[in-house]
């Protein structure tokens, strides 16, 4: 007898669109928007979406804000410089009287 509830050591890692939308907590129809997009990491099998779940484990990660390298430091900004008033000119200037 099968059953359809997907255990943790049952989890591959290769899965198709249901598996992964499984693992991930989201519908397949999201999912495979994402994929068409690229927002997530995946690759087609024939004309089939397939994901490796090291993959989506380490962009989980990257989205969460955790990652297993250090980020470079951040690159030293300086300040805007204001640009020069431009001044006026003495013969285009009208004198109220």
């Amino acid at each position: 007898m099968k059953s359809s509830t997907v255990r943790v050591s049952e989890i591959r890692e290769v899965m198709d669109i249901r598996q992964a939308s499984n693992y991930l907590g989201i519908s397949p129809d999201t999912l495979y928007k994402y994929a068409s997009e690229a927002f997530i990491p995946a690759f087609k099998l024939g004309n089939r979406w397939r994901f490796k779940k090291s993959r989506l484990d380490e962009w989980m990660d990257q989205q969460s804000g955790i990652s297993a390298q250090p980020e470079p430091a951040p690159k030293a900004v300086r300040p805007r410089q204001k640009k020069p008033v431009r001044g006026t000119r003495a013969g285009s200037r009208r004198v109220a009287m």
